[in-house]
């Protein structure tokens, strides 16, 4: 006879995104506690979930203020009763009369800039439309993608150019995305160190020239975590953290019961030479994300778990088309593998990206410990 949780999971159709609660809220109350401890400020990215529901657990925990990738996550969340939101990418022109709205309507809208073109575009807007944008700078402390490195003349030209066009320069922050590629608590430590020190000197840069910081944010998943002080930050980013993943769990911040999401799939055919399974989840479900290709264990497209969510050791999913993917036991194939887990069966697999795997899906479907199922939207588009 099925368990509760069986029974309740065998009422969804498949491939589906599973967010289990009380994973996901161990996830935000031990990221919470932590920020609580070093007495920072947390500011969580919102665009890993791009959730409501998950967005008001993590506030209600004790976050303030959200950060997001997207304009349509401001507005939505905005729309949502969330006021203070952190646009963290990098301004394009078209999108200024997008941000305008919004902070016409009273969102706290904060906007990002790591260049003096980028300054003068939002400057010239801002004096167009009679609208001071608060304008937070982008420091570049580990040569991982955008921002101004914390030396650069740069970095006061920006700022000088924001005043002089009636801008208010709000703070810098950081994003020391380069953790990713790491994997020992000292090599940890260390990034999160130089993410801190590289945005504080930056800060005390555009202090020393005359120049408003109020703020300095820094913050990746990794970081935060292995931080051992941060002396001169204001506030804290991170996003992943809510479900981590299997590139997280690689990276030692995270073990695998952890991991809060999860696609839920079913069994539909084998190729019992091969050693192989195959499901209804494919890279359509997953995502083409291969992150832990070059990390210290490759889990292929995923970790395969039982329904109820115990690893099965030993067999990921080795293998995807656009709906098909390939289950298989690493190593020796399993050519018992059609008995072991027979057409109809139902598993679920932990992903190696939980932004990129989300992205995939419209909804959630958010577990509860007693098999409980509610459906919460995802947010999808710019």
């Amino acid at each position: 006879m099925p368990t509760p949780l069986q029974a309740s999971l065998a009422t969804l159709d498949t491939p589906a995104a599973l967010v289990d609660l009380p994973r996901m809220q161990h996830n935000i109350e031990r990221m919470q506690a932590r920020m609580n401890s070093l007495s920072k400020r947390f500011r969580p990215h919102v665009k890993t979930t791009k959730c409501t529901p998950i967005v008001r657990a993590q506030l209600a925990a004790g976050a303030q203020g959200i950060t997001v990738s997207t304009l349509k996550e401001a507005e939505q969340f905005f729309a949502d009763g969330v006021t203070d939101i952190l646009y963290a990418v990098g301004m394009a022109q078209h999108r200024l009369p997008q941000a305008l709205a919004l902070r016409r309507k009273g969102c706290e809208l904060k906007i990002i800039t790591d260049s003096v073109a980028s300054a003068g575009v939002i400057a010239e807007f801002g004096r167009m439309h009679e609208e001071a944008f608060e304008v937070w700078i982008e420091i570049d402390t580990d040569g991982h993608r955008s921002g101004i490195k914390p030396e650069e003349a740069a970095l006061l030209e920006v700022g000088h150019a924001l005043l002089a066009g009636g801008m208010r320069l709000g703070g810098v922050l950081t994003h020391a995305g380069s953790s990713y590629e790491l994997d020992t608590p000292e090599a940890l430590a260390a990034m999160a160190e130089q993410e801190r020190a590289g945005c504080v000197r930056a800060a005390e840069r555009l202090r020393a020239a005359g120049l408003p910081c109020p703020v300095v944010s820094v913050g990746s998943t990794p970081t935060a975590l292995s931080a051992q002080q941060l002396d001169g930050v204001t506030e804290v980013r991170a996003g992943v953290y809510v479900l981590f993943d299997l590139v997280m769990k690689n990276i030692g911040v995270c073990a695998a019961p952890e991991i809060a999401l999860s696609v839920l799939t079913t069994v539909i055919g084998h190729q019992a030479d091969k050693g192989w399974a195959i499901v209804d989840a494919g890279w359509m479900a997953m995502s083409r994300d291969r992150g832990t290709q070059k990390q210290k264990r490759d889990y292929g497209y995923g970790q395969a778990c039982s329904v109820d969510g115990q690893v099965l050791e030993g067999y990921v999913l080795s293998g995807a088309n656009q709906e098909h993917g390939i289950l298989s036991r690493e190593g020796t194939p399993d050519t018992d593998i059609a008995a072991r887990l027979p057409v109809g069966t139902q598993l679920r697999i932990l992903p190696n990206h939980a932004c990129a795997t989300g992205a995939q899906f419209p909804e959630y479907h958010a577990l509860s410990h007693d098999g409980t199922l509610t459906t919460w939207r995802r947010l999808h588009g710019w």
